[in-house]
């Protein structure tokens, strides 16, 4: 046992605990040798043997179980507990105060009127295990450094809240404004932790559950990417991530525990407020989740932590000399522990001691009250203590604190383990003088039974703020701040962008292909090519990435360490510690992780990284939707690329790749600018305009969203004079008709702008319709424009109304517009209402299919021929036109017959 005796853990692997020891000398030479090897040489060495043991062992096939599993009680024995360098009563008081004005902070938002909501519950569990961390651990950014990056649990806020009005970071006024964000602005505080309502104050979004542990495990690893490749010394930043253990359930929470074990993240601790309680019940109530836990952090690779039981446990534990205290631990379940937490010290007596004689006898001596007052470890500063300089200590891998606590800890009866305590916002007058009491706290009972409960200050001048206030400068300053320090990049000159702007010649190429030929120049830019992250999911190859391994090469903290089997190759597989690419495997919500974590380098470490992220688009915000918005909370900046594009260009995947809608998702997100290039020279303008957006002198935080295709065409060179303002804009005019003499206009974007302009041809040559073409390079900023002008007329009525830009550009009555691309018709339709005269549009909606790109493109009615039907339809509509064409245009182009379709261009894998 580990805790209060010398008893070693009884569960390993199912290695029976009686085994006989034939030869007790020579296994006290074999543990002095290990103490030896910890003692002289420290305790990575003395992994590292353990592990050339335990490899050795099982050559010679000698059967060695893994340690999935430990009792139920501390991992670091009472003995080995360090010194304990605060002042523990005064901590007490400063929790105690931070308790009662983070309860208060939500009591109050439910006031007559306002009724806003808010978590109590949830800090009151975890406030030691912040506490103790603010007093001793968390290191701030007055060094200029990064200091440490702690991930909040979202649902604790007001008690970080709390602490800070303590150090008049906040003031009351602040606190009254919890959750009134507008109306209560510029002192109104977000429910949880948002940097982007908040951005001096909150570096990581955490709320949406699961997003907050593979947040902190892919920004330990970018910490480590940043200090190989010399971007900046990240050695003393410490990645502190908590999390519920309700919230560990989410797939985002385990998914990605063994790159952190993989890659040695010993600068990452995971600590788990297991409080055993979800939102609405028990986390496992027959079950054990601390145990649970514990196997699979072990199973991943993690040093484990357990912080089960306060120090009144430990004269018990030290009298059970037989093991029935710890088995009665090991075996009641966490639904039971949480009626232990709401019931009476008898109840306690009877129902946990009483079913053994030597368990009554060890409690005998004990009153009810005292049985009642056995605590849990989550709540013991010196145990917490102990519990992070052993995290911090640790060498060679990243360690999980699995630290038990009570769910609404001291708030009383009516809160304290209550299923519905999550839910609970108020305090009755009688809960608030309990709690008080509890807190001992000197608010006279007149104060509480009038108005509004009031907050707790116990003075500037007390030795408990200026006790507050010498930690936070011995560690580095306040925490939590987000500080952007990070200077203006010096931008790329205009001969980085030649060679898309030329066109490609005769060679057919791909836009994947020719973002990929534009990353690899600015990569090579002398000023800032160093500072691009290209991150894909395993699909470097796919999107003809592969030309950057020899020369970027892969990160991997242990280089390369095998002969690979491409070496030969001019383009072979090669790794380094200082690589430059992000190959994160076959995972996209890894990718995206490290994305957000290198796209807000520039504040967490002072260091402007601009990562690009290529992904399969089906996969992007589809799949992990959810992380684009934290990396807009987190104010992230960076190009994201949804290659393989569009609902019938990768058509020979079938239909869960065919992307028809990612544009429309896009469009939701409101840090997103979202474009969708058709050729290399749109391209070049639009990473251009991105990398002066998000680094320039003006920095913005957003991030840039490119669609790019993987079919093959002819690039042209840019037009000569062409509108770079409206190509930025999401609109310009790219090709006259011609000829013709009845007018229309053609708007597409992307991948159809080539059909756009076969449909024009057709239209002169066959049916006398003049029609340009328009490539709408962003449905989504010219959306966004509109709104914009609608909003300000709306609020100015007294001023000249504004014009939408799409409105200005087609102002011109040159006939009806028709709108076209490789997606739902519903993104084209964004702009629709502010197009002037007659406006119709044609797209991929549904499912997509296995089949060629030309038979897909008739089926959904959007090929040159469907085109050239649709444009011929709007002009009968307008009575330009005889509706007999209609069925003429239908038979000749045979538009019922997906077969009779040419195939159209065939491979194009990038």
């Amino acid at each position: 046992m580990a805790s209060g005796s010398d008893r070693n853990p009884i569960i390993i692997g199912g290695l029976p605990s009686q085994v006989p020891d034939f030869d007790p000398e020579e296994t006290r030479e074999w543990l002095d040798s290990l103490d030896a090897a910890v003692d002289e040489r420290g305790r990575e060495r003395a992994r590292y043997l353990m592990l050339r043991l335990i490899e050795r062992a099982r050559e010679k096939r000698v059967a060695v179980p893994e340690m999935s599993g430990t009792d139920y009680v501390n991992t670091i024995a009472t003995r080995d507990e360090p010194f304990f360098p605060g002042n523990e009563e005064i901590e007490r008081k400063i929790l105690n105060a931070t308790r009662w004005n983070a309860a208060v902070t939500v009591s109050r938002a439910q006031r007559p009127g306002i009724g806003v909501g808010g978590h109590i519950a949830t800090f009151a569990s975890s406030a030691s295990l912040y506490d103790v961390g603010f007093n001793h651990f968390f290191r701030g950014k007055d060094g200029g450094d990064g200091g440490d990056q702690i991930f909040f649990q979202g649902h604790a806020s007001p008690g970080i809240y709390a602490r800070a009005f303590l150090l008049d970071r906040l003031t009351e006024r602040n606190l009254d404004g919890f959750r009134q964000e507008r109306s209560k602005a510029p002192y109104g505080l977000s429910s949880y932790p948002h940097p982007r309502m908040m951005p001096d104050f909150w570096e990581f979004p955490t709320v949406s559950m699961g997003l907050g542990p593979i947040g902190a495990i892919y920004q330990a690893r970018m910490n480590r990417y940043m200090q190989a490749r010399g971007i900046c010394d990240t050695s003393r930043s410490h990645v502190w991530a908590f999390l519920g253990d309700g919230e560990m359930d989410e797939p985002e929470s385990l998914g990605q525990l063994t790159i952190a074990a993989r890659e040695s993240l010993d600068n990452l601790t995971f600590v788990v407020n297991c409080n055993l309680q979800r939102l609405d019940g028990p986390v496992r109530g027959n079950g054990k989740i601390i145990q649970e836990l514990e196997s699979v952090f072990r199973g991943a690779g993690w040093n484990v932590i357990k912080l089960v039981w306060d120090r009144s446990w430990d004269p018990l534990l030290a009298q059970d000399r037989d093991g029935v205290l710890v088995n009665k631990l090991n075996t009641t379940p966490d639904g039971q522990f949480q009626t232990y937490a709401t019931e009476t010290g008898g109840y306690i007596r009877d129902h946990f001691f009483g079913g053994d004689q030597r368990l009554r006898a060890m409690a005998e001596h004990m009153t009810d009250d005292q049985l009642l007052h056995l605590g849990r470890g989550g709540h013991d500063h010196r145990k917490i203590y102990a519990a992070y300089r052993a995290a911090k200590e640790h060498q060679g891998q990243p360690t999980v604190i699995l630290a038990q606590t009570v769910k609404g800890w001291t708030l009383g009866p009516n809160f304290e383990g209550r299923n519905a305590t999550h839910q609970m916002k108020k305090l009755t007058v009688d809960d608030l003088k309990g709690f008080r009491d509890r807190l001992r706290l000197p608010i006279p009972d007149s104060d509480l039974e009038e108005g509004l409960p009031p907050y707790y200050h116990p003075g500037r001048e007390s030795e408990e703020i200026q006790y507050m206030h010498d930690r936070r400068r011995e560690l580095g300053g306040y925490v939590p701040t987000r500080v952007n320090r990070a200077r203006p990049l010096k931008l790329p000159q205009e001969g980085v962008y030649a060679a898309l702007r030329k066109g490609s010649g005769q060679q057919s190429i791909a836009t994947t292909m020719a973002f990929v030929r534009l990353l690899r120049d600015l990569m090579r830019d002398k000023e800032i090519g160093h500072r691009f992250v290209p991150i894909a999911p395993d699909e470097y190859r796919t999107f003809g990435m592969d030309s950057l391994f020899p020369s970027a090469k892969i990160y991997n903290p242990l280089g390369q360490t095998y002969e690979s089997v491409d070496r030969e190759l001019l383009l072979s597989y090669k790794e380094s510690p200082t690589g430059q690419l992000l190959h994160d495997g076959i995972t996209e919500a890894g990718c995206t992780a490290s994305l957000i974590a290198a796209g807000s380098a520039y504040a967490t470490h002072g260091e402007p990284l601009i990562p690009v992220y290529v992904f399969y688009s089906m996969f992007g915000f589809q799949r992990t939707g959810d992380q684009f918005w934290q990396m807009a909370d987190q104010l992230a900046r960076g190009f994201v690329l949804g290659a393989t594009a569009g609902r019938t260009t990768l058509t020979g995947e079938g239909t869960q790749h065919a992307d028809g809608h990612s544009q429309l998702l896009a469009s939701t997100n409101p840090a997103c600018v979202a474009y969708d290039p058709a050729f290399g020279f749109e391209i070049a303008h639009i990473v251009r305009d991105g990398l002066r957006r998000m680094y320039g002198p003006d920095a913005e935080d957003v991030f840039y969203y490119l669609t790019v295709y993987n079919e093959p065409i002819q690039h042209p060179a840019e037009p000569e004079g062409v509108d770079v303002e409206g190509l930025l804009k999401g609109l310009y005019h790219y090709r006259t008709a011609p000829g013709g003499t009845v007018a229309a206009r053609i708007l597409a974007s992307g991948v159809a702008v080539p059909w756009a302009v076969e449909a024009q041809r057709i239209l002169a040559e066959e049916w006398d319709v003049r029609a340009d073409v328009w490539s709408a390079t962003s449905w989504t900023e010219l959306r966004r424009d509109a709104l914009a002008a609608e909003e300000h007329n709306l609020l100015h009525p007294e001023e000249e109304p504004r014009v939408p830009y799409v409105t200005r550009a087609l102002h011109d009555d040159h006939g009806p517009v028709l709108a076209v691309s490789d997606w739902m018709r519903a993104v084209p339709d964004q702009i629709s209402r502010w197009v002037p005269g007659t406006y119709q549009s044609l797209g991929a909606d549904g499912f997509g299919f296995a089949d060629t790109r030309g038979a897909a493109r008739r089926f959904f009615h959007i090929d040159a021929q469907s085109i050239v039907l649709g444009v011929l339809t709007e002009l009968v509509r307008d009575g330009k036109l005889n509706r007999s064409v209609l069925r003429t245009a239908i038979d000749r182009y045979q538009l019922l017959d997906v077969a009779a379709a040419h195939p159209g261009t065939a491979g194009g894998d990038a």
